[in-house]
């Protein structure tokens, strides 16, 4: 099924999860699991649940699946093997690859962050900058000053590639090039935007790269891609005796879960996926009712179908109503704090979040409960 056209009743058929009367709209935090996921972390169990480094059976399979893990990452991120890294999240990740740049850093070492990303890809630099002495800058939502917040100083650029609560993708190339001119790593949280598209580290020019296998349609684990030369170069925390960067015993189940996810995108193919979405967040934004107000570009063009809205009525008020109805979208601020504060969304928003499962038909459901909500 690799054709720019999608089977998305085939598609469907692949997930126990979708054979239920609800429409999932929840996707950006997190979306449902094709069975082959559930299979292969059940199958991993089953007959090769062991540590690694053992002289039996199971535990040369598990190294197996570590090494597998390895190179499906280095071909979903367009890095070597050596330059993934697993962890229990992203978020847990972030913290930890701070804190290991962190020992390169002197107190007066400028951070440049965004007022688009998640948390994830904020606090761990402003606890950074509160251990030593560091000054966190923030460009704005738009992105439009991100150069002029660029000083001599400068150490870090951290950005997202797509804003988790208003679908923007930014131009990621772009920003590693001002971060690098400035003599600054390039650190892109692409979480929100791994569902959507293809990754190419070595295309973009990003320095360290971090998403999150269940956002698409993986179990619940954190990749990471950094540079070799800075891997080689820093000194990670962790245990001394555990390989890499990992910080102890991985999550072997999920890291098999993780390569049945990749495997399942690759059966898809990403022009069928994202032209999929693409023709419906072009239907849902066309038929938005005129009281509901959307918060983030009017069009699909440099975004992917994540959509905020406020209405006369609190965003739980809606998100609850439509819940009752079968339909599941997420409201309040989804740490994107920064964003929700810039624009003055104190309740924050209703969130609609479209990935290549959803259908039609379900969009016009969702469209037309907002309309009478609204």
């Amino acid at each position: 099924m690799s054709s720019a056209v999608l089977d998305v009743e085939a598609v469907r058929t692949r997930f126990s999860a979708l054979q239920r009367p609800h429409a999932f709209f929840d996707g950006p935090a997190g979306t449902q699991v094709p069975d082959e996921v559930i299979a292969a972390i059940a199958t991993y169990l089953r007959e090769s649940n062991a540590n690694v480094g053992g002289a039996f059976e199971t535990s040369r399979r598990t190294g197996e699946l570590v090494e597998h893990a390895r190179e499906t990452s280095a071909r979903f991120l367009g890095c070597t093997p050596r330059e993934a890294i697993f962890g229990p999240s992203m978020t847990n990740l972030n913290f930890m690859l701070t804190r290991t740049v962190g020992r390169e850093l002197q107190e007066g070492d400028e951070i440049v962050c965004t007022r688009l990303d998640h948390d994830a890809n904020v606090s761990p630099w402003l606890e950074l900058a509160r251990d030593l002495g560091l000054v966190v800058r923030f460009a704005d939502y738009d992105l439009s000053d991100v150069e002029a917040q660029l000083r001599d100083r400068t150490r870090v650029v951290a950005f997202p590639w797509a804003s988790n609560a208003l679908g923007t993708l930014v131009d990621v190339q772009r920003i590693c090039a001002l971060a690098h001119d400035a003599g600054a790593l390039a650190w892109v949280d692409a979480v929100h935007y791994a569902p959507h598209g293809p990754i190419d580290v070595s295309v973009l020019g990003a320095d360290v790269l971090l998403c999150s296998p269940y956002k698409f349609y993986g179990p619940h684990v954190g990749l990471a891609f950094a540079r070799a030369e800075l891997l080689e170069r820093w000194r990670p925390y962790k245990v001394r005796p555990a390989p890499g960067y990992e910080t102890g015993t991985a999550q072997h189940e999920l890291l098999a879960g993780f390569v049945a996810a990749v495997d399942y995108i690759d059966s898809l193919g990403w022009d069928a996926i994202t032209a999929h979405e693409r023709e419906l967040g072009a239907r849902f934004l066309d038929g938005l009712p005129d009281r509901a107000r959307l918060h983030g570009l009017p069009t699909m063009d440099r975004r992917v179908p994540t959509f905020a809205l406020t209405f006369d009525r609190p965003p739980d008020e809606i998100a609850a109503a439509l819940g009752e109805r079968g339909i599941f979208v997420w409201h309040g601020d989804y740490y994107a704090v920064e964003v929700m504060r810039r624009l003055g969304l104190a309740e924050g928003a209703v969130r609609v979040g479209i990935v290549h499962y959803n259908t039609p038909d379900e969009v016009d459901r969702l469209l037309n409960e907002l309309r009478r909500l609204a």
